[in-house]
């Protein structure tokens, strides 16, 4: 079975070939660096990285592109709020959102394009545009021509009569009086007295919030894509009219597959700051929230539907995570008095040859992550009950016979929870405090990073980060099956 994933555009789970055999390209929309990132935004990105480590554990060689939004009315708010600036608050965010993204062990995207310096990019798009005649000029503002682009509503589905519903929020009134057509949407923004801007053909502005992704899609990976990633509430109006830009300028098509996440919901819900349910990634973990808890309970939904976070759930995902852990983390904590990776690791039996089958089976089936949990849930139990003998009291040496056995269904287990993102955090976190020095999370990051890079062939990058982990006194360990362990020298 191959690869079936549902495109927002034709409605339909399809099987899934990229446009260069061996390779994938993948823009994913990135944050809007006004605040810190929420559930929401946890939700998004931790399913789009597992999409692109079963795409590089499947073979391919990826591309992954996210983006900054550093240009937008709310930093202009939060930066008027604070006294500061469009630049101080996009700052803090960005490294914000780092931080977060290397706790939840997110691999770190290949590029990470900001409007703010893609301004050629986009400048250089509008002008196309207008040149083309779907775009013109009003008074410093340029606005994207929506009658003169045929098919406009093909993602969402929306005729033009529906699109006033999704299309405010990020508009100014003033600008109606302007437009050709209501519908019409803002390339181009003019200088407004006390905002920043940029110059232009136009005059002095700033970029609309839709123009600056399709610049940077086209910049970062050219005309057409393989696939675009973003959360439902995207899809109508930015990756709507994204579409008409790209495809206006180009005549091609922007993304041959657009995946868009469902969204999460807090006791049935909508999350909102109006509501009080909104909970920011790091106020979760700082309460005491593991990381890998909030993956595990993500992962237990399929990535179309909603999410419903309730603390009950969360307890029930945390539990779930102890016993895994425990599995994935014994050999860390026994391994070398067990004798695992003394002798060459035995070849994988029929049994287990069979559920790494069924694990593909299951991600190939549109991610279905819930399938892949259960069967590394079964591939846990025996290891789970080794774990718990140990901690009863049992030696090492009793177990031996046993270990010895299991040792090549625990390097699948890793292998395949590698490729959701999910590590053992015991033996990371006892080395964390016990020893000052880079974080755990951070290296780990890190260490994914470089198996990316080895997975696309680029050494160079993966001998570098190895390089740069040893003069922080991180010593890598590169065992069977695609497995990395580190030591603090």
């Amino acid at each position: 079975m191959s690869l079936r994933l549902t495109n927002t555009l034709s409605r339909r789970c399809e099987p899934f070939e990229p446009l260069e055999a061996g390779k994938v390209s993948i823009y994913c929309c990135g944050v809007t660096v006004y605040d810190l990132c929420h559930l929401g935004h946890a939700r998004s990105y931790i399913v789009w990285d597992v999409l692109r480590r079963y795409l590089l554990w499947s073979g391919y060689a990826v591309t992954f592109v996210q983006n900054f939004t550093d240009i937008d009315d709310k930093i202009l708010k939060r930066a008027e709020e604070e006294g500061s600036s469009m630049e101080v608050v996009s700052e803090r965010n960005i490294a914000a959102y780092q931080a977060d993204m290397a706790a939840l062990h997110i691999l770190p995207p290949d590029r990470m394009p900001r409007a703010t310096r893609s301004l050629d990019a986009i400048r250089q798009l509008i002008a196309e545009l207008e040149a083309k005649g779907a775009a013109y000029s009003a008074d410093g503002d340029v606005y994207f021509a929506v009658m003169r682009q045929a098919g406009y509503g093909k993602l969402s589905g929306r005729t033009l009569e529906e699109q006033q519903e999704g299309a405010s929020g990020r508009t100014r009134e003033a600008e109606e009086a302007r437009k050709r057509h209501p519908f019409d949407f803002a390339l181009w923004k003019g200088a407004k007295p006390g905002e920043p801007s940029f110059p232009s053909p136009w005059g002095p502005g700033r970029p609309g919030w839709h123009i600056e992704c399709s610049a940077m899609v086209r910049e970062e990976l050219g005309t057409t894509i393989d696939i675009h990633l973003g959360g439902a509430d995207l899809i109508f109006p930015h990756h709507e009219n994204e579409i008409a830009q790209s495809e206006a300028a180009s005549g091609e098509p922007l993304a041959r597959w657009w995946l868009h996440n469902g969204m999460v919901n807090v006791g049935g819900e909508k999350m909102s700051k109006s509501l009080g349910n909104f909970t920011t990634i790091r106020a979760l973990l700082e309460s005491g929230v593991s990381p890998m808890t909030l993956r595990l309970f993500v992962l237990q939904a399929h990535y179309r539907k909603p999410l419903d976070f309730t603390g009950e759930a969360l307890a029930a995902a945390a539990t779930g995570w102890k016993g895994l852990d425990a599995a994935l983390g014994l050999g860390e904590r026994h391994g070398a008095a067990l004798g695992w990776g003394a002798m060459p690791t035995a070849e994988p039996t029929d049994a287990l040859a069979e559920a790494r089958g069924r694990f593909a089976a299951a991600m190939d089936d549109d991610l279905n992550t819930s399938a892949a949990l259960a069967l590394l849930f079964e591939l846990a139990r025996p290891l789970r009950a080794l774990a718990n003998r140990l901690e009863r009291g049992d030696t090492e040496a009793e177990a031996a016979p046993e270990a010895a056995e299991l040792e090549p269904r625990w390097q699948l287990l890793r292998e395949l929870a590698g490729v959701l993102g999910l590590e053992a955090e015991a033996a990371a976190t006892t080395a964390e405090s016990a020893q000052a020095g880079v974080p755990a999370a951070a290296i780990e990051a890190r260490i994914e990073e470089r198996r990316a890079a080895k997975a696309a062939r680029d050494f160079a990058t993966a001998d570098r980060l190895r390089a740069e982990l040893a003069a922080e006194g991180i010593e890598l360990i590169d065992r069977p099956g695609g497995v990395t362990d580190w030591v603090r020298s």
